[in-house]
């Protein structure tokens, strides 16, 4: 039937609030959401896994946002500390 696709900065309150409340969880402002309606087939009850249209990667999992709410500074920061204890080499005589 369709696919509709739209910024989530650019979804007005009421809506976006309709639609957290319909996925259980905020957007955030870098987000798409993405919409697709099917036609349900008689003999196809079963769910539909979504697959990435072209040129959609699939999403990673959230354990790989490691980054995600941190300001520049904090992401610098903790930057800094990795390697720093990346750094294992031990001087040679």
């Amino acid at each position: 039937m369709g696919e509709f696709v739209r910024n989530v900065n650019e979804i007005d309150s009421a809506d976006r609030q309709a639609v957290e409340h319909l996925l259980g969880q905020p957007l955030r402002e870098n987000q798409k959401l993405v919409i697709r309606v099917l036609a349900v087939e008689a003999d196809q009850q079963a769910s539909v896994e979504p697959q990435p249209s072209a040129g959609e990667t699939a999403s990673l999992p959230d354990w790989c946002n490691v980054y995600e709410g941190l300001s520049e500074e904090e992401i610098a920061e903790l930057k800094r500390t990795v390697l720093m204890r990346a750094d294992l080499s031990r001087p040679t005589d």
